[in-house]
């Protein structure tokens, strides 16, 4: 499809000007790294389709209000990063009102999905996966988003600043909060240095 040779910036204008096989090509462009950053931010495949659906319907109503100027991308992800929080407290909400209603409910680490028997040799990287999720619904929703967007995404500190509409130092101290909150859940397996590693502001 040649309009997916443009850019960002021309097939959402052709997509303002009414072409809905435009913003097709927007969601087709963006869709593998949405669904990645929603998939980071919820923990599992079905609630990342949820935020991932969610996104695109209100970057397409919001369409009109993008900036030409604007990164595309940047502008998505913060609609992403803000639909992922609306799914996280609604779930939240939700899950404390069951556990009003039914005080004998499992707790989420018990009710967390496992995988399959496996070999000891396994046995310490499902420890690791467990630790790495509960310790991540620890986070702040802040914090969670943060870590995300550096540490899985790659992002930058000012993209993140932006995202989340945040100062520099702001976002920097964010993220460090973070690192250090997962490396104090991890110290238990004595993991190798990696990319949890104590880093300063300047080495986030």
């Amino acid at each position: 499809m040649s309009r997916m040779e443009g850019s960002d910036a021309a097939i959402v204008a052709q997509a303002v000007a009414g072409d809905r096989e435009a913003f097709r090509s927007l969601v087709e462009r963006h869709s593998h790294s949405v669904f990645r950053l929603a998939f980071r931010m919820t923990g599992n495949e079905h609630d990342a389709e949820e935020v991932v659906q969610e996104a695109f319907l209100r970057a397409y109503r919001r369409l009109a209000g993008f900036e030409a100027r604007a990164n595309f991308g940047t502008w998505l992800y913060r609609i992403t990063v803000n639909c992922a929080l609306d799914f996280r407290r609604s779930r939240q909400r939700h899950t404390e009102n069951r556990q009003q209603q039914d005080p004998e409910q499992p707790e989420l680490m018990d009710s967390m999905p496992s995988t399959d028997p496996q070999p000891d040799r396994l046995a310490e990287s499902e420890e690791m996966r467990r630790r790495v999720a509960a310790a991540m619904l620890e986070l702040s929703p802040v914090e969670r988003t943060a870590f995300t967007l550096r540490h899985f995404e790659g992002r930058s500190i000012e993209e993140i600043g932006r995202t989340l509409g945040l100062r520099t130092s702001a976002t920097k101290n964010s993220i460090f909060r973070a690192v250090q909150k997962l490396r104090k859940a991890l110290e238990p397996l004595a993991a190798p240095r990696g990319s949890f590693r104590a880093a300063g502001a300047g080495d986030l």
